[in-house]
């Protein structure tokens, strides 16, 4: 694998990779995102629509595309996490990490002994990655992130005892849900002031503890934000709402085109 292709250095060296965020278990548009200049795509298996099988085609349509290869897990699925690893994914994203023990788990479900404790099977990552699977093998450790969802009060309070987790690579917050947290329950609100603080925090902290930092932002002006307070993995652009705004333009130029027309 060259520094070209390696998602892991890129991150680490600050550089800041804008990732597409699909949810609609399409893979093509999977792919047409990559080819359409995103360096990374995320196959989200959380929120979204995929399941296993859908994933790992997804993820092979990501590096036709030409793209860096990022998958979000459901909520305490380690060995999901292993599995997707093993079918190419050069990130795994673990949402809700609540404490040390649960990043710890996250963590060693995504590398190999004696770092953690997954389980040897690489040949579609080997493959994917243009590798032998020794090769694979020798780079898996270091080039297969771990990214430990920050989007809870009991998260930011645990927040120094996760980032000393040596297996986790970093973390990746959901403004959403912090926003939801921090205000107990009362209101989403994903790009306020006060979200902004904590999200500008915590790249802070874990930036000076040697970890990547990640975000999901919802429009440009937050992505330019989010550069600024240190984060390298910066999420902009989700499928389902570049099918629904295009779908909504449509039915506006239809109403344009036939407005006054007879019935």
């Amino acid at each position: 694998m060259t520094e070209k292709n390696n998602l892991a250095d890129k991150l680490r060296s600050g550089k800041p990779v804008i990732t597409g965020w699909s949810v609609l278990c399409v893979p093509m548009i999977a792919e047409m995102m990559a080819r359409g200049g995103y360096e990374a795509v995320t196959i989200d298996l959380q929120h979204g629509m995929y399941d296993f099988a859908s994933a790992c085609e997804a993820l092979a349509a990501t590096a036709l595309g030409g793209a860096h290869r990022i998958a979000r897990v459901p909520v305490g699925d380690n060995a999901l996490a292993g599995r997707l690893a093993d079918m190419g994914a050069e990130c795994l994203i673990a949402p809700m990490i609540n404490t040390k023990e649960e990043a710890t788990r996250f963590a060693r479900a995504v590398k190999y002994p004696p770092v953690g404790d997954r389980s040897w099977s690489p040949f579609r990552a080997a493959m994917l990655n243009g590798q032998t699977q020794e090769a694979y093998r020798q780079i898996a450790n270091a080039q297969t992130l771990s990214l430990a969802m920050i989007e809870t009060q009991d998260a930011i309070d645990a927040l120094d005892d996760i980032l000393s987790v040596p297996e986790l690579d970093g973390v990746f917050v959901g403004p959403s849900d912090l926003s939801l947290s921090l205000s107990n329950g009362a209101g989403l609100d994903p790009n306020g002031e006060a979200t902004a603080k904590v999200c500008a925090a915590i790249a802070d902290k874990a930036v000076k503890a040697g970890k990547i930092a990640g975000v999901f932002c919802m429009n440009a002006g937050k992505v330019r934000e989010a550069i600024g307070q240190g984060f390298s993995l910066i999420t902009h652009g989700i499928d389902r709402s570049f099918v629904g705004d295009a779908i909504d333009e449509a039915q506006r130029e239809v109403d344009e085109a036939t407005s006054g027309s007879p019935r």
